[in-house]
């Protein structure tokens, strides 16, 4: 299943228990994660947001409310989300991040880098 592209309202469920959805909202594309993102199922993370930011000037949201673990490698798929939106006039936001991710973010002084929202948008 790695690599795998969840379309619009698809699901994409990796062994090590990470669920990835897309759906569009009216600026562009909410990508929600569930479960343990890591070096084991961040492909269809990467593959979902390359193609959420194939177009240009839409806004990205990943969903991170019930992300329950992260680690570096979800991060750098982020921060490499947030590079490829900046090439093509687009944006990259994260809604509902817990605590851990909020501190890597904060650790690795990356907290400037995304807008952080409160909820996701409709």
């Amino acid at each position: 299943m790695k690599g795998r592209t969840p379309k619009h309202g698809a699901r994409v469920v990796e062994p090590g228990g990470l669920t990835v959805s897309s759906r569009a909202w009216a600026g562009g594309t909410v990508v929600a994660l569930r479960g343990e993102l890591d070096l084991d199922t961040v492909d269809p993370v990467r593959a979902a947001l390359d193609e959420a930011l194939a177009t240009r000037d839409t806004t990205v949201v990943i969903d991170c409310g019930e992300l329950e673990f992260c680690d570096s490698t979800g991060l750098n798929v982020m921060l490499h989300a947030r590079a490829l939106a900046d090439a093509g006039g687009s944006r990259v936001e994260i809604a509902r991040p817990r605590p851990l991710l909020l501190r890597m973010l904060d650790i690795t002084a990356a907290t400037d880098a995304f807008r952080i929202r409160d909820d996701v948008p409709q």
